[in-house]
């Protein structure tokens, strides 16, 4: 670059500069334009080493590209420079518009800083504008659209030093570097928009082609799961309409594809489970429920619900997953069966006999004083009305649950019968079985208590219980009979018994003794079994032995 002691500028180093500022907005890359600023300094300006100081995202700023000298660009390339050391340096020394220059006889307080720097040797200047080996000159790149440094964002700095003339630039080589300057941060900032720019093509490309592979994905997966699977609409007035099914729900249901279109699942599944898929399909979550089949059949399925959500609308479908589960609820229904019913007759056990007795009666109080038992509890007095039943008090709230409750009681056990009906408790316990199991063994017995069930059971009335206490004892629930009625089961039923028994190839006879027992509420389970047991055990010691069995 010519010096400004010449009265012109020559056409050809115009040219030149257009030239390399041509070049820097036609770099392909954000790195070719980085390389082509640092070799426009030295092509285009006329100086011999020109470094280009990149601002990172942290703050510091990276040797981006270096022109001028290999050995220098091998050394310090890619090296870091501390904002801190960066703004000091911008800060001081003399400014020529938006260029920064020190000055050799400052400069020497910034040797021990981290910015990376390049020296070459040579003597002190002859002359007042010579350039000295330890002059710094730097041209900071501020945000395009903003004239002047000082209301710019800074996004590097050009280092530039040696002039090839020797002399420190005049007024036409200062407009130069800092018009340069101006017009590298343009480049810089469109290439860094077109590499944010390709990298946004290439990032939303890899993200198509990983939604059309999740989408092939999941079809692949939907059709092809072993599992029942479907599709339906949520909201609306075509709320759960089954849109999509795959083969193994079509399988599982014997319905075509074409079919199960034409329903939601409200209309395949169980009535008495209609409450929980309506809760789950609004909820989202897991059930388990009945599902129609084409042939009019119920199969059990564990049906989850994931709510496939649209960032604008809302919830737009449910996709379900459905499990045939119909093997596993037979065997939990199995091991319930077993653990409630005795493993020999097949009869309720005795567990299940107190739950079913249990859940007839209430603890309620009937009367003043168990009301007033409960003071203690709650801290307050009871009060009372004129029949002794309880009010004002915070237990009553509690009590009033029972005002919905149909409470057992007890019909009249005066000589005339009344004509009230209640839950009898008939207690069974067989005559002379022990000799059976002595004099033919066990399997003998066994047969016997089997027959015996099966008699009983098939003398009761639908909805009436027979269970097997333990041993040779049964136990037979039978609601709204009156005294008479309950009098005439126990003959029935022993009539029923004693009638020959075939056991291991002979037949056999057994007796029985009953007695009758009321459950009423107030009373406990345990309570209402051993009124029935003691009865029966006044029965039994009533009879002469020899008419305790038939034979």
């Amino acid at each position: 670059m010519e010096s400004e002691s010449e009265p012109y500028v020559r056409l050809a180093t115009l040219r030149q500069l257009h030239q390399v500022m041509a070049d820097m907005n036609t770099a392909r890359s954000l790195a070719d334009t980085l390389q082509t600023v640092a070799d426009g300094v030295v092509t285009g300006l006329g100086y011999e080493l020109a470094c280009v100081n990149l601002v990172r995202p942290d703050g510091d700023l990276v040797v981006a590209a270096f022109a001028g000298n290999p050995a220098a660009e091998a050394l310090i390339t890619g090296r870091v420079g501390s904002r801190e050391s960066w703004e000091r340096r911008l800060s001081m020394g003399q400014h020529w518009g938006d260029l920064v220059f020190i000055p050799h006889t400052e400069g020497w307080i910034l040797d021990d800083d981290d910015v990376p720097q390049w020296y070459t040797d040579g003597p002190a200047p002859r002359f007042e504008d010579e350039w000295h080996p330890s002059d710094r000159l730097f041209a900071p790149m501020y945000t395009p659209g903003v004239q002047g440094g000082a209301c710019g964002e800074l996004i590097g700095v050009l280092s530039v030093d040696r002039p090839r003339n020797g002399r420190l630039p005049g007024a036409w080589g200062r407009e130069a570097l800092q018009m340069y300057a101006f017009q590298a941060a343009i480049a810089i900032s469109n290439a860094r928009l077109r590499a944010n720019m390709q990298r946004a093509l290439v990032r939303l490309e890899r993200e198509q082609q990983a939604l059309r592979a999740s989408e092939e994905s999941f079809r692949q997966a939907f059709e092809y799961a072993p599992s029942g699977m479907a599709i339906a609409e949520m909201g609306g007035d075509q709320h759960g309409r089954i849109l999509r099914t795959n083969d193994a729900l079509c399988r599982l249901l014997g319905r075509p594809a074409s079919a199960m279109r034409r329903y939601s699942f409200s209309d395949l599944v169980h009535p008495e489970d209609i409450g929980t898929l309506l809760r789950t399909s609004a909820e989202g979550g897991r059930a388990e429920l009945r599902l129609g089949r084409r042939d009019g059949t119920y199969v059990w399925v564990s049906l989850r619900n994931s709510v496939v959500a649209d960032a604008a609308d809302g919830p737009r479908f449910l996709l379900t997953h459905v499990e045939d589960i119909e093997e596993r609820k037979r065997r939990e229904l199995q091991l319930a069966h077993r653990a409630s019913h005795d493993s020999l007759t097949g009869l309720p056990n005795s567990a299940e006999l107190r739950a079913r007795l249990a859940a007839r009666l209430c603890r309620r109080p009937t009367h003043a004083g168990a009301l007033e038992s409960m003071d203690a509890a709650y801290g307050h007095p009871a009060v009372f009305d004129a029949n002794g039943h309880g009010f004002d008090f915070p237990g009553v709230a509690a009590l009033d649950a029972y005002d919905h409750h149909v409470h057992t009681v007890s019909p009249d056990e005066a000589e005339r019968d009344d004509g009230t009906k209640g839950l009898a408790v008939l207690f069974c316990d067989l005559d002379g079985f022990k000799s059976i199991n002595d004099r033919f063994g066990h399997n003998a017995g066994d047969a016997v208590l089997i027959e015996v069930a099966r008699r009983l059971t098939r003398q009761v009335r639908d909805g009436d219980t027979v269970a097997r206490l333990g041993g040779d004892e049964f136990v037979i629930l039978a609601d709204g009979l009156g005294r008479a009625d309950a009098q005439d089961l126990a003959v029935r039923l022993r009539n029923e018994i004693i009638q020959p028994i075939r056991a291991e190839g002979r037949a056999v006879r057994v007796g029985a003794s009953f007695g009758i027992g009321w459950a009423h509420c107030g009373m406990t389970a345990d309570e209402v079994l051993k009124s029935a047991d003691e009865r029966m055990y006044v029965e039994k010691r009533s009879r002469p032995k020899q008419h305790r069995r038939a034979g």
